[in-house]
């Protein structure tokens, strides 16, 4: 994979500092999107989730690698920089100098110590887009605290909106703060690329897990600012909508999502009581959520008397929004996400196929590939430095024996 990589976003090149979940989320997506991404890692240690395991692919093998690094680290090149060593440090400024975008997530002022910092790299690149990703941001009482999507769940109040009605709190199952905080990023970088290539300036992007988590809460959070009434906890229904959660078939659970009031008249239909259609207690949706206490176990009772299977087909059948709650292998067998195309298969430079879960954004002519695989430790060092910087075999050879590589 060279530079001028093909895709929407060929010859613009991301130099990333970034390691976990948030920060490489977001670069893959610009990698997939065709961006040539060049991973900064520790030559020793490389990002933190390379060892976050099991399970791991190729079991057994020296440097395996994690399903966990693998699952954002795709469609880019590792380079290993020991920023705390004086050459180091120049060559990541000489990379940055060659470089549109930067991409960090370091804790707030780690990279300035480096003397990488917006400012520093600014002065050698105008035009440099540069994203920091943190916990909680470069400014505010919190700025110093690290940041965990665990922490961010509970902090944002998602984890109050979150589980059963009369339930403790629960996190989501996947650390979505990360992701919201990545897509965010992503997002913001785009546009000041945009910025960048029409005005010759660069731009400074600060992105927090928390404000993207707390934007995340979207109704939620205007439910609160509108009625000033805290938002209470749900469990699998919907504050807005009825019915709109999960129900109890004669054989396991099942989802309904009734989202306007002709889908709830069809649905009356259905359920034989053409009656609940225009009983003023549920012939709308506002009269639905107020007296929902009463109107869902009466569709508990109906719906408890056949299998979910055939519910959800008749509901379907009907026009009504339905669908089973699926385990993951499920959901990734399932024949719409099959011919989606969403799981790829790529080999490995080790002889292994690797199965992940591909860019969900369709696009033509310029579509988002999985070009190549998760990257080694330090795979491209060499490459890149010779390529991106010019350096030859020597050079290279002797900063590696100075261990800046």
């Amino acid at each position: 994979m060279s530079a001028e990589s093909l895709g929407t976003l060929g010859g613009v090149r991301v130099l990333d500092f970034s390691r976990v979940l948030a920060g490489p989320f977001c670069t893959m997506v610009l990698g997939d999107l065709g961006a040539d991404v060049i991973k900064v890692e520790h030559p020793a240690r490389g990002d933190d989730t390379r060892a976050w395991g099991p399970p791991w692919l190729g079991e057994g093998e020296d440097d395996a690698p994690s399903a966990y690094f693998l699952s954002v680290n795709r469609n880019k090149r590792s380079v290993t920089l020991d920023l705390k060593t004086p050459g180091g440090r120049d060559l990541a400024r000489r990379l940055a100098a060659e470089s549109h975008v930067v991409v960090e997530n370091f804790k707030a002022g780690q990279m300035a110590s480096f003397g990488l910092g917006y400012d520093d790299l600014r002065a050698i690149n105008p035009a440099l887009v540069y994203c920091s990703i943190t916990g909680f941001g470069q400014t505010g009482p919190y700025r110093d605290r690290p940041g965990y999507d665990y922490v961010i769940q509970a902090m944002s109040g998602l984890m109050s909106i979150t589980g059963p009605e009369d339930g403790p709190p629960y996190k989501v199952g996947v650390a979505i703060s990360d992701v919201f905080a990545g897509l965010f990023a992503a997002t913001s970088i785009l546009a000041a690329v945009r910025h960048s290539e029409r005005t010759g300036q660069g731009q400074v992007i600060d992105v927090s897990l928390l404000d993207s988590q707390i934007a995340a809460l979207v109704n939620v959070a205007s439910n609160f600012l509108v009625s000033g009434q805290t938002p209470p906890r749900y469990g699998n229904q919907h504050p807005n909508i009825v019915p709109y959660q999960t129900f109890s078939a004669a054989d396991g659970e099942f989802v309904v999502a009734v989202g306007n009031d002709g889908q709830f008249a069809r649905l009356c239909a259905l359920i034989d009581r053409p009656d609940l259609r225009d009983d003023p207690r549920c012939a709308t949706n506002p009269a639905r959520v107020e007296n929902r206490a009463w109107l869902i176990p009466l569709l508990q009772v109906i719906f408890a008397r056949r299998p979910a299977t055939e519910w959800v087909d008749r509901l379907l059948a009907a026009g009504i929004p339905a669908g089973p709650i699926n385990t993951i292998p499920a959901a990734l067998s399932d024949p719409h996400v099959a011919a989606r195309g969403l799981v790829h298969e790529s080999p490995t430079p080790a002889g292994d196929l690797l199965r992940m879960v591909g860019p969900p954004v369709r696009m033509a002519p310029d579509p988002a590939q999985v070009r190549t695989p998760p990257p080694r430790l330090g795979e491209h060092t060499d490459e890149v430095l010779r390529d991106v910087l010019g350096l030859d075999a020597d050079a290279v050879a002797a900063y590696r024996a100075e261990g800046c590589i």
